[in-house]
């Protein structure tokens, strides 16, 4: 910790262009902080409408933010008004910072992936794909951070395989949701329309989000302009495009009642062709309902044609588990390895 002394006519402190930053720093926390609890509110609030880690992921970025911007406050104003400047405390919002931008990234990534979007879960590719570029990421920032040479080159390198990755995968995953919803089109299978629409709408606005993330981190790393008289503007710039942006995507991403079938998707990423399952359905009477004892057949929907006939007249439609066929087989197969 260290105090500030008054050395002859010399002042031994900080300079009196950055005292504009405990107030500005105080803002941007109140604003983070905000935003931090009524996101996690609304991610508690409605987990059982999404029951994946995506919004939880998405939830815990702002709360390090709000972390750093109560360190970075605490920090000056103990400079400017207790003339005690903490070491400690500067080292904290050196890291937190470091955390926030890093985790931002990894959130970005598992989105492109179409992690709980496309998929359940990632494969153990594209997670090992996540977490080593994610360990590049925050060793080349930290390194850029401490002014180490060559790191700057490094951290440009390390932003331009991130973004190719992103949006290589974004462009992946926008090519199979327009395959599916011409599948939907052309073979009139409807019931998945709205849940894929709704992807397809995100991952675009997704997509437009990155391109201006892509923009905001190229300007802010090639301004070369290190001078102590503007720094709060540029910093009041940088605090803000940080918000808005990851505001539009957390409000797209957002855990919400979302389109009827919007959870149903794959566990892992196909490699082959992607298309949407083939609806079919088996209509009978009910004389015939009666015999279907078996348990792959799991539903039994009574369904009325117009709103002028009988209920007794309606028909009953049956759903047979897809699976059904493959356990069947399964299960005579492993008894008769067993009698054998």
């Amino acid at each position: 910790m260290t105090e500030m002394e008054s050395v002859g006519e010399y002042h031994i402190g900080p300079d009196e262009s950055y005292r504009s930053l405990p107030s500005v720093y105080l803002a941007f926390l109140t604003i983070w902080f905000i935003s931090a609890c009524s996101w996690t509110f609304n991610t508690y609030k409605n987990r059982h409408l999404q029951s994946n880690n995506l919004q939880w992921t998405l939830a815990s970025v702002p709360l390090i933010k709000a972390l750093q911007l109560t360190l970075s406050f605490l920090f000056w104003y103990s400079c400017f008004h207790l003339q005690i400047c903490s070491l400690w405390m500067s080292f904290g919002v050196y890291v937190t910072g470091v955390i926030f931008q890093t985790a931002s990234f990894v959130s970005f990534l598992l989105i492109s992936h179409g992690y709980c979007i496309m998929c359940e879960r990632l494969s153990v590719t594209e997670r090992r794909t996540t977490a080593s570029l994610g360990c590049v990421f925050y060793l080349t920032l930290v390194g850029y951070r401490a002014s180490v040479p060559y790191f700057s080159v490094l951290l440009l390198l390390n932003y331009f395989i991130s973004f190719y990755v992103i949006f290589h995968h974004i462009s992946q995953n926008l090519l199979v949701l327009r395959e599916q919803l011409s599948f939907i089109d052309s073979e009139d299978v409807h019931a998945m329309h709205d849940a894929v629409y709704t992807k397809y709408v995100m991952f675009k606005k997704f997509q437009g989000a990155m391109q201006i993330v892509a923009m905001a981190e190229t300007v802010i790393y090639i301004n070369m302009d290190d001078s102590s008289e503007n720094y709060w503007i540029r910093l009041l710039v940088r605090e803000w495009a940080q918000f808005c942006i990851f505001v539009y995507i957390g409000w797209t991403f957002r855990s919400r009642d979302l389109a009827p079938r919007f959870s149903v998707m794959p566990t892992l990423k196909s490699k082959g062709e992607l298309a949407v399952a083939p609806i079919y359905s088996i209509e009978m009477d009910a004389e015939t309902f009666r015999d279907f004892t078996r348990h792959e057949w799991h539903i039994g929907v009574p369904t009325i044609k117009s709103s002028d006939e009988s209920s007794k007249d309606s028909v009953l439609v049956i759903i047979q588990h897809p699976r059904a066929f493959r356990l069947t087989e399964a299960g005579a197969g492993k008894s008769s390895q067993s009698q054998a």
